[in-house]
């Protein structure tokens, strides 16, 4: 009977442990979850500045793509294409022929200007013969027609006195023929002097006469310059009728076909040159420690296994906004600040795969170490 008040009591001593017990677990629970939460909150802190550190001197965009040299051929001259030696995407050398333009209209004119040079320089060769003959035969010229005026002014002196005399003697003499004879006689002789002074101005003429000879031989030279312009055309026309590769690359944008006709200036294809770059676009905040020669990694969208370094080797000397068709005219009075972009230059120096081709114009991303 002693006991049985007792019972309760030893019923609520252990509700009481069993409470304790569980309030006990449930702070350790709570302990543990502050703990995990604190490291949890400690590894962000530790990343975040891992990151920031490591992210603090790299500057990255998505605003990048190839670039390489593409050069446009375009015909210097006009005719059908008789033979096309490429197809699209074939790698070609330097000088190597890709089309051919019917060269016969050319080939005629490139002989017709070599017949042209031939008959000047004939012609040249006779004016310096002739010049060389009027230096010679000038002087001569002059001293005899000199001769001959003076024989001719020697004659006439006779005739008039021949005929002064027959006027001076009686005229039973002498007879009317006579007379007539001496009359006729120095009317010839005074008509042979002046032939022979006419002849003697114009003989006297040689310092004139050399002259003459001599610009024709100036005329001559000047023709024969010209017929060596134009044969050079004529050449240089025919070997326009080839088309060569200007420098090593692919073919790309082909757009003629054999037996087409194509004018000077036409695009006829490009050539894509196997140096390859890229150009970044990077935002004018992001330059601030951006310089030639800082370590690139470059991550291709095409080809996410190829991982490509490069260095920085110039920055653009203008936004790309500057140099835009319709660049902007910021003179008003509503301006809205835009932030401007800059185009780098990066050489690509390790990772490139001649098994995997890099054509311009695909999109990277490029991060540029500026320590």
């Amino acid at each position: 009977m002693s006991s049985s008040p007792q019972t309760p009591a030893t019923t609520d001593g252990a509700g009481d442990t069993h409470h304790r017990a569980g309030q006990n677990a449930a702070g350790k629970g709570s302990n543990r979850a502050r703990l995990l939460l604190a490291a949890a909150g400690l590894a962000l802190l530790l990343g975040g500045g891992w990151y920031y550190l490591a992210t603090s001197h790299q500057e990255s965009t998505d605003d990048a793509f190839t670039d390489g040299r593409a050069v446009t051929i375009a015909p210097k001259i006009a005719g059908y294409v008789s033979e096309l030696a490429v197809d699209d995407n074939q790698f070609v050398k330097s000088g190597q022929v890709l089309a051919t333009i019917d060269d016969r209209d050319y080939q005629i004119a490139a002989n017709k200007a070599r017949a042209s040079l031939a008959l000047a320089e004939a012609e040249l060769s006779s004016a310096r013969l002739n010049a060389r003959i009027v230096r010679i035969t000038s002087p001569s010229d002059r001293a005899s027609a000199e001769a001959q005026r003076m024989a001719a002014e020697a004659t006439l002196a006779r005739a008039e006195a021949d005929y002064r005399r027959l006027r001076q003697v009686d005229r039973r003499a002498t007879t009317e023929q006579d007379i007539d004879l001496a009359t006729a006689n120095e009317r010839s002789a005074r008509s042979s002097l002046t032939d022979a002074q006419a002849r003697a101005r114009k003989a006297n003429l040689v310092e004139e006469s050399v002259a003459t000879a001599d610009a024709e031989v100036a005329r001559a030279e000047s023709q024969v310059a010209q017929a060596k312009a134009d044969l050079g055309k004529a050449e240089l026309d025919l070997s326009h009728t080839r088309i060569l590769a200007p420098q090593d690359g692919w073919v790309t944008k082909r757009a003629i076909e054999k037996g087409a006709y194509v004018q000077p200036g036409q695009s006829l294809l490009a050539v894509v040159s196997p140096d390859v770059w890229v150009t970044a676009n990077f935002k004018e905040s992001q330059l601030r420690d951006m310089r030639p020669g800082q370590r690139v990694e470059i991550e291709v969208d095409a080809y996410p296994q190829l991982r490509l370094t490069g260095t920085v080797d110039t920055i653009q000397m203008g936004t790309g906004a500057r140099f835009s068709a319709f660049p902007a005219e910021n003179a008003t009075g509503n301006y809205i600040k835009i932030v401007q972009r800059v185009p780098v230059k990066i050489l690509i120096t390790h990772g490139l795969n001649p098994k995997i081709p890099l054509p311009i114009g695909l999109s990277v991303v490029p991060t540029v170490f500026e320590q």
